[in-house]
């Protein structure tokens, strides 16, 4: 067998019990060094909850992941042909960013303080070199999740290119699969249910606007049953409550109650 997979039986009712699923693995001594850099990331924001060290450790993770060295040495502001290394250097600092969720009146500023290093490691991961390592990836996005999200289950796959707004309003149950390019729009809280399914692209929201005042923003608390599914392309609106097993198809629209 290639070392780099790893075999797995049928279930005892499978039709094909004889058949085995593979999954694709790194090999054994890269799978080793991506647990340890797990462990010490979870480590590190367990143990880190001030937003300054949060931001110091992040800055750190990504001028390695980046730039391939650790951060530290004086930038040189005064030569103009180094000013767009200045300006990368500058921006793997979380302290340096400013996004967009951070704008929104609604938002808890102790909360997202705290979040908002997290949130930018989970952005630039993605864009980095190592962001499409799948096997790495969902691990990675789980181990962080539990430091962003009010709740993080088990056995969650969420993939590459998942928007958050604050990940502090996500309520995800154990087995819940988020594909790649999903929004989640925590403005409000999102809940996830047991093994729900959200498609790729899909977006789930949980704020809208006043029909007749634009600028008047609505709350509404969101939720996908367990064993739900969101097609992929659909627009699930603030407010919706999709009861255990529903499903939506592809491109279509989730409002208010679905069965």
């Amino acid at each position: 067998m290639n070392m780099g997979e790893q075999t797995i039986e049928a279930p005892a009712n499978h039709p094909s019990r004889e058949q085995v699923t593979r999954l694709p693995q790194p090999q054994p001594e890269a799978e080793e060094l991506y647990r340890r850099w797990l462990s010490f990331l979870d480590e590190e924001f367990t143990r880190h909850q001030a937003p300054e060290r949060r931001a110091e450790i992040v800055r750190d993770q990504l001028f390695q992941l980046y730039l391939g060295r650790p951060h530290g040495g004086k930038l040189n502001f005064t030569l103009t042909s180094e000013l767009p290394l200045n300006v990368l250097q500058l921006s793997l600092d979380p302290a340096n960013i400013t996004l967009e969720a951070g704008h929104h009146p609604d938002v808890d500023r102790e909360r997202f303080a705290k979040s908002k290093p997290l949130l930018w490691f989970w952005i630039m991961f993605d864009r980095s070199p190592i962001g499409l390592n799948h096997w790495l990836g969902i691990r990675f996005r789980c181990m962080l999740g539990r430091h962003l999200f009010a709740k993080m289950g088990k056995g969650v796959r969420i993939d590459h290119g998942v928007e958050l707004t604050y990940g502090y309003n996500l309520y995800i149950e154990d087995g819940v699969i988020v594909r790649q390019r999903a929004l989640l729009d925590d403005r409000a809280e999102i809940h996830l249910g047991q093994g729900a399914v959200i498609g790729n692209y899909a977006r789930i929201y949980s704020h809208t606007h006043a029909k007749h005042d634009y600028s008047k923003l609505i709350f509404a608390p969101t939720t996908i049953g367990a064993r739900a599914r969101v097609g992929a392309h659909t627009v699930v609106l603030a407010g919706t409550n999709m009861e255990e097993g529903a499903i939506v198809g592809p491109q279509g629209t989730a409002d208010g109650q679905q069965r």
